[in-house]
C-alpha cells in the first residue's frame, strides 16, 4: 500500500484517538471542551475522520464523514498527512462563522504536536503527557500497520502464536500492551493481566522514557544504560522498537 495512505491511516485511527487523553489529562483543554457538543470532520478525498466531542466526551466516528459542523478538507491525503505532521498546509474550511468552535479545535490539534520527536517540554506534566500520548499512539500504530496490510507487519504478525507485548513506565500508571496471534493483532491501555507477557519493556520513568522517546540514544544503547529494562526475548523487543521507528518516520 502507498505509504502516505498507511500514514493517513495511522493518523486517523491512532493519531485521533489519543485526543482523549488531552481532554482528560489536559486541564487546559479539558475546561476548553468541557462545555462543546460538536463534529468536527478533517477529510481527504474519501479518506479521513470526524472527531466528535460530546460535553468532556470524545470519540472518533469513520462513518458519515459529510455530518460535521466543521470540515477541514483537503485536496489529497497526502496535504492532510502533511498539516497533521505539522507543516503549513491550508484546507479548506466549511463552518467558518462557528468562529469560537474553530479556534478550540485549531488549538487542540495544535496540541498534538506535543507527541513530535524534536519536542522537549521541560514541564513534568507535559512530560507525563507527551509519553503517555506517544505510547498509546504507539501500540496502536503497530496494529494499525498489521490490519491496513503492511506486508513486513502482516509476515512479522503471522509467525507469531498469542504473545503480549507489554509497554510500561515506572513510578507512572503510563502502560500499553499489543497483542498479535496468528496474523491478528489488538493494541490496549494499561496493564494485560490475562497472561505473561512474551516481552515487557520497562521504562525508567518519565526521563528515561523520554530520553527513548527522544532518541538521545538508540534502543541498544538505552538498554545498556538503564533506560530500559527487557523481559523476554530482547531480539523481539528490538524488532518492535524497529516497527515504532517506521511509524515516527511516517508520521512526522
Amino acid at each position: 500500500m502507498d505509504k502516505e495512505l498507511i500514514a493517513n491511516r495511522l493518523f486517523t485511527h491512532a493519531v485521533f484517538p489519543v485526543i482523549k487523553v488531552v481532554l482528560q489529562d489536559d486541564e487546559f483543554y479539558k475546561k476548553l471542551f468541557t462545555k462543546v457538543k460538536a463534529r468536527v470532520a478533517v477529510v481527504a478525498e474519501d479518506k479521513g475522520a470526524v472527531l466528535c466531542f460530546d460535553h468532556g466526551d470524545f470519540r472518533v466516528d469513520y462513518e458519515d464523514l459529510n455530518l460535521a459542523d466543521i470540515t477541514f478538507k483537503f485536496s489529497s491525503v497526502k496535504k492532510m498527512n502533511d498539516f497533521l505532521r505539522g507543516k503549513t498546509v491550508l484546507p479548506k474550511i466549511s463552518g467558518i462563522t462557528k468562529v469560537s468552535l474553530l479556534v478550540k479545535v485549531i488549538l487542540l490539534l495544535n496540541s498534538l504536536k506535543i507527541m513530535m520527536p524534536d519536542v522537549r517540554p521541560k514541564k513534568q506534566d507535559k512530560k507525563y503527557l507527551k509519553v503517555k500520548m506517544a505510547f498509546y499512539m504507539a501500540t496502536t500504530s503497530l496494529s494499525q500497520l498489521n490490519k491496513v496490510g503492511d506486508e513486513d507487519m502482516k509476515k512479522w504478525v503471522a509467525k507469531q502464536p498469542d504473545r503480549i507485548y507489554q509497554i510500561s513506565v515506572e513510578d507512572t500508571d503510563i502502560a500499553a500492551y499489543l497483542r498479535v496471534k496468528a496474523g491478528k493483532s489488538k493494541a490496549g491501555r494499561g496493564i494485560y493481566k490475562r497472561k505473561r507477557p512474551f516481552v515487557k519493556m520497562k521504562l525508567n520513568g518519565l526521563e528515561g522514557a523520554m530520553a527513548v522517546l527522544l532518541r538521545d540514544v538508540e534502543f541498544v544503547q538505552a538498554v545498556d544504560q538503564g533506560f530500559v529494562v527487557v523481559e523476554g526475548a530482547p531480539e523481539y523487543a528490538a524488532q518492535l522498537n524497529d516497527y515504532m521507528m517506521r511509524i515516527q518516520a511516517l508520521t512526522t
